[in-house]
């Protein structure tokens, strides 16, 4: 993992110094809320529907158990509401529950004292007081973390494949890549006020499993003919209102040439992106609106960067090489716990199964702890589960995790004789459940439960869903399905890029679920980056895990063998299970039209 230089830390701890001299003149009555906005924001800082919501950045996924065990103490110290604020935030959401169409879901238990894990590999905190913030970013900055440009119109937290450098289709390792571009990209001061949000996506295996299509900048590790390394370099993927997948800009962009081109690109996309509609701010939509104009204009741009002003930022052998020493194989040593479990155990070989895969080096395998658990939204983990995460890393996996954009927590070095005793482990703590790629392990946002952005809540659904199939073999007979949900356009839950999708409307104040079928991110298990096509009329809350089971026994019963849930549907069509869908609806008096 890197480790922070003495530059880094000074970086970040005066950072938090700054930000607790903002928030004090703001509490003074020396900045305003409107100047005091920008400031928050670009530190990761929101206000919420009932609360502060603090954003920390987890770049590229890679986590220490030192830092697993810091946010344990953020959830456990600072992540609590006052009780009265508490107790009307749940009469609200009782009240909104209570009047919506054939409401028939309960309101969950809004919940304090914990982390979610997004599909961007940041942690949210819901609960933490403004006037808290200071301390809990000099807490942060004391385990090299933050929460800067998690937020704000500037380039968010730098993503990768959760398992660069250990997968067996292993092309190049982007850790390395990936932490130049968040050094690049902190505070850039021409990138600081960009037209909208910018995300960066690397992806260094055969298979894509960063989404990478759905980026406003996907870079693909690859090797050209002379075995150099570099990129296929995508621009203007994203979800929100206008799903859009990426356009290959570049087939080969040379590893030093990366940050000058990248600079080319966010350039182009300043000077001429749109500021006037937020809706359609986005580059996304520059591209889609310039086509081959826009490519030329970066190419014009990098040209000048490279030959006019000496290519100011050309990656140097020297600094990847500094950067890459903190990306090798740490110091391994097998755990030898003694176990009792039955290696011949049906749930511990469909663990093995579902949640193990394998690796670069032999002897050792990859290990997924499924953040889907009853009683917990996914990617939910209290206190308590984040110390023992942190046990569980430090005893098996040479003290690092890696968050994934499914809401999940991979351990990427385990032992194979370690198996057993960390299945074990992980079972006490409810995140053992061998359902990886299976329909409970769905991705969801807070949406309206804490998001003031949202349109609809979506954690009662997910609650319900996952209660409705808990049965592993049903699981299992189903196959890999992706599930997601979002609260409202905004896609935080990539419902565009599932096989089934839920999104969360607004209609005269009243929730309804759009479902959407026929999506994909682009791995394997979903086939090429895709949106998905829309149903039919909005449902109820209370619909919707009818219209799941349904879209699924429609499957089980039209499927040929051994065919998935997403390659029946492409063979089949969309009107057998929009049928299906429309039937599962509740008696009422007219179907919504959104």
């Amino acid at each position: 993992m890197y480790q922070y230089t003495e530059f880094d830390q000074q970086f970040v701890t005066l950072r938090a110094q700054q930000f607790r001299d903002q928030l004090q003149r703001w509490e003074q009555g020396q900045l305003s809320e409107d100047q005091l906005l920008p400031l928050r924001l670009q530190n990761g800082w929101y206000i919420q529907r009932y609360a502060p919501m603090a954003r920390i950045a987890v770049p590229y996924g890679e986590i220490s158990s030192t830092q697993l065990r810091m946010l344990a103490r953020i959830a456990r110290e600072y992540d609590r509401p006052d009780p009265e604020l508490l107790a009307h935030a749940q009469a609200t959401q009782d009240a909104l529950e209570a009047s919506q169409p054939g409401a028939t879901l309960a309101a969950p238990k809004l919940r304090y004292g914990y982390g979610h894990f997004t599909t961007r590999t940041n942690c949210q905190f819901n609960w933490i007081p403004l006037s808290k913030a200071a301390d809990v970013m000099e807490l942060l900055a004391s385990v090299q973390m933050h929460g800067i440009q998690t937020s704000g119109n500037d380039i968010r937290n730098i993503n990768c494949d959760a398992w660069e450098g250990i997968a067996a289709d292993s092309i190049v390792d982007c850790r390395p890549f990936a932490e130049i571009t968040r050094q690049w990209s902190s505070l850039h001061p021409e990138f600081s006020y960009l037209p909208r949000k910018f995300k960066i996506s690397f992806n260094g295996a055969q298979e894509d499993r960063a989404a990478l299509r759905w980026y406003d900048i996907g870079l693909q590790g690859r090797l050209n003919d002379a075995g150099e390394t570099g990129f296929t370099v995508l621009v203007g993927g994203g979800m929100g209102r206008t799903p859009i997948t990426g356009t290959v800009v570049r087939d080969f962009l040379p590893w030093p040439q990366l940050l000058n081109y990248i600079e080319a690109i966010v350039r182009t996309y300043n000077a001429y992106g749109r500021r006037d509609n937020k809706w359609k701010a986005r580059i996304k939509i520059l591209v889609k609106a310039e086509g081959q104009a826009f490519i030329d204009a970066v190419e014009k741009e990098f040209q000048a960067i490279t030959e006019l002003d000496g290519a100011p930022h050309t990656i140097t052998q020297a600094e990847l090489d500094r950067v890459a020493r903190h990306f090798v194989v740490p110091p391994l040593a097998p755990a030898n716990v003694v176990s009792n479990i039955d290696p011949k155990g049906s749930l511990f070989l469909r663990w093995l199964a579902q949640n193990v895969r394998g690796h670069k080096l032999a002897g050792m395998k990859t290990v997924m702890l499924s953040f889907k658990r009853p009683g917990f939204a996914p990617g939910d983990a209290d206190a308590q589960t984040m110390e023992a995460l942190a046990d569980l890393a430090e005893q098996f996996s040479a003290g690092e995790a890696r968050l994934t954009h499914e809401q999940n927590l991979l351990l990427p070095w385990v032992f194979e004789a370690d198996l057993p005793a960390l299945y074990q482990a992980a079972y006490k703590l409810g995140l053992a459940t061998p359902n990886i790629g299976l329909i409970s392990d769905m991705i969801a946002c807070p949406g309206g439960d804490f998001c003031s952005l949202a349109n609809a809540r979506t954690l009662h659904i997910a609650a319900a869903v996952l209660e409705r199939y808990q049965d592993l073999d049903e699981q299992l007979d189903i196959g890999p399905i992706d599930l997601h949900m979002s609260g409202c356009i905004n896609s935080c839950g990539h419902h565009h890029s599932g096989h089934i999708g839920v999104l969360g409307v607004d209609k005269d104040g009243k929730e309804w679920y759009q479902v959407t079928l026929g999506g994909a991110d682009g791995s394997t298990q979903s086939g090429p980056a895709v949106g998905g096509k829309v149903v039919g009329p909005a449902f109820t809350a209370a619909e919707v895990p009818d219209v799941v089971e349904a879209l699924l026994a429609t499957y089980r019963q039209l499927r040929e063998s051994g065919e998935s849930f997403i390659d029946a549907l492409r063979r089949i069509g969309h009107q057998p299970f929009k049928e299906a869908a429309n039937a599962a609806r509740h008696p009422r008096e007219e179907a919504l039209e959104i």
